[in-house]
């Protein structure tokens, strides 16, 4: 799999747009089009930093679909969180309702 079509992926997985990602990441959506589909096969360090910042993995994820942080450098903090947000009574149910109620607040401000 190419660069482009993990960045995709990776994107489509967290539910967000090509206009989000761009904005988040601070690089230009068309940029970003042109790794997507294949047409910019040699995209630079800083833009690869940029974007797997934003999708929350690292460089390495994009380059060779490995190093993944969602699943292996989740840091201790999140954790203590989940297990206190847990032992608190709130359903896992709630939390996504939080979650989804988040990013729906972001993308309307």
């Amino acid at each position: 799999m190419e660069i482009g079509q993990r960045i995709r992926e990776l994107r489509g997985k967290k539910g967000m747009s090509l206009t989000e990602l761009a904005t988040r990441a601070g690089v230009a959506k068309s940029y970003i089009s042109s790794v997507e589909r294949g047409i910019q096969l040699n995209p630079s360090i800083q833009f690869l930093t940029k974007v797997s910042n934003v999708l929350n993995v690292n460089v390495e994820t994009l380059i060779n679909g490995t190093g993944d942080k969602d699943e292996s450098q989740l840091d201790a903090e999140w954790v203590e969180l989940a297990k206190e947000a847990a032992h608190s009574g709130v359903s896992k149910e709630q939390f996504k309702q939080f979650l989804e109620f988040q990013k729906w607040q972001r993308t309307n401000q």
